[in-house]
């Protein structure tokens, strides 16, 4: 049983990248990035996708607050195209 005074461990959140169907790579943040995919590939969330339907779920990392999910995601996006798809590269390889 669990003690409650015990304190839980935060869950994870996760940066995520997607690729839409024109190629196009989307970065966002979630606690669960499967399920966020889910919603993208129904047309629900991103209006990213209204265009380009997503396709994969190509790139995940762990971070260890929503905070810092959020910190790693403008980095993210701020990278030019080359370097995200190093960064998927690197993710299929693992």
């Amino acid at each position: 049983m669990n003690n409650p005074l015990e304190p839980v461990a935060p869950k994870p959140w996760f940066v995520y990248l997607v690729r839409a169907a024109n190629g196009s790579l989307y970065c966002g943040i979630s606690n669960d990035p499967v399920r966020r995919f889910a919603s993208h590939q129904s047309g629900k969330g991103a209006r990213f996708f209204l265009s380009s339907p997503a396709v994969a779920l190509v790139y995940t990392e762990a971070c260890p607050s929503k905070s810092e999910a959020l910190r790693q995601e403008r980095l993210i996006k701020k990278l030019k195209k080359s370097a995200k798809e190093c960064l998927v590269a690197s993710a299929s390889s693992r």
